[in-house]
């Protein structure tokens, strides 16, 4: 696997426990629909949460959350949209959060996002 794709599975993987220690269920990991995919998808009391996950080694080239395009902000929606569909949900309250985590070395920075956009699908 290279070095990035193990370094963006840490990432996920420390985000996972940052939401678990915040109460936060975990539904699914790497959640694909067609080319679109959801990082992880949790519950957040009664909120449907839909969670891109950002790693970086540095911060030098820009903060992680800033690299979440409208364009990729879309196709998380409609995988949002067809997870639903797929589960037969049609009531849920549901949100768009942005986890950036900066591994540098031994050190690792996390910072949650809530709420961080909502995607126009320009329809």
């Amino acid at each position: 696997m290279a070095q990035h794709n193990e370094k963006g599975k840490l990432g996920e993987k420390l985000s996972i426990q940052h939401l678990k220690s915040k109460g936060y269920l975990i539904i699914e990991t790497n959640w694909r629909s067609g080319r679109n995919e959801v990082d992880i998808i949790a519950k957040d009391k009664d909120e449907l949460v839909f969670i891109e996950v950002k790693t970086r080694n540095t911060n030098f080239f820009g903060l992680p959350e800033s690299f979440v395009s409208n364009q990729q902000q879309k196709r998380m929606a409609l995988a949002a949209e067809n997870y639903c569909i797929n589960k037969g949900i049609n009531d849920a309250n549901i949100r768009y959060d942005i986890i950036a985590v900066i591994i540098s070395g031994s050190n690792e920075i996390i910072e949650h996002f809530e709420d961080a956009f909502f995607p126009d699908l320009g329809r």
